[in-house]
């Protein structure tokens, strides 16, 4: 009898030239084409692996992350939430915008719940389901992890399929912080984009206060009432 064979753990980084999703892979391909000196390819997570917080977005911009080759770097939704991580204590230096500005995350880490750039900013449900076997080995190997924001509903619900949880128990709802089985906290947000907080649906103040809730929750961590100073 042939001994079972260990599973290898799935990477929590898809490759660079990733090819699970035809329609992201053409998109990624003509933007190298357009932008030969851009990142263009499945941008990695940031932040430390020993973190308490994996904040979860929905996909790269395409002259954001996709061009910067970090999380949330490089346009408008970065912005506010740069600002709202040092303003709580998760950020360390100042946001400029671009991959080397020297901004480093404490107790937090940052992925997006598809790696790759979507046309039109819009993944589409069958390149979600690709990209959650990454946010899945992300959140596994997260040893210290306690508490996952889930920047939008898209993000919400993936978080929880990746933790063979049913969304329909654990709806979104902004500021709501869920706890899930084994103690793993799951905030929800509102994704911190142009649109959203153009049309007032997201405030600066509702963000922070989305912040200032995992601080508690999370002992904390983050020092929030002494970076407010």
């Amino acid at each position: 009898m042939r001994p079972i064979e260990a599973r290898r753990p799935l990477p929590s980084e898809p490759p660079r030239d990733c090819s699970l999703c035809p329609r992201l892979v053409d998109y990624r391909e003509t933007q190298r084409g357009l932008h030969p000196d851009w990142f263009n390819a499945p941008v990695p997570s940031f932040g430390p692996a020993s973190a308490e917080l994996l904040i979860v977005g929905l996909a790269p911009g395409v002259s954001g992350a996709n061009r910067t080759g970090r999380p949330f770097t490089g346009d408008f939704a970065g912005g506010l939430l740069y600002e709202t991580l040092e303003r709580f204590g998760f950020a360390h230096g100042k946001y400029g915008a671009r991959a080397d500005d020297g901004l480093e995350l404490r107790h937090a880490r940052i992925t997006n719940t598809v790696r790759c750039v979507p046309p039109k900013n819009r993944p589409l449900p069958v390149e979600i389901g690709n990209c959650r076997p990454f946010l899945k080995s992300e959140i596994e190997r997260m040893e210290g992890l306690q508490a996952v924001l889930a920047l939008g509903t898209l993000a919400h619900r993936s978080v929880l399929l990746a933790r063979a949880l049913p969304p329909g128990s654990y709806p979104f709802a902004h500021g709501h912080i869920h706890e899930l089985p084994g103690g793993l906290l799951l905030a929800d947000s509102y994704h911190c984009s142009r649109i959203n907080t153009n049309t007032g649906k997201l405030t600066k103040a509702m963000f922070e206060d989305v912040f200032a809730s995992l601080g508690r929750r999370l002992g904390s961590l983050s020092n929030p009432s002494q970076s407010l100073g």
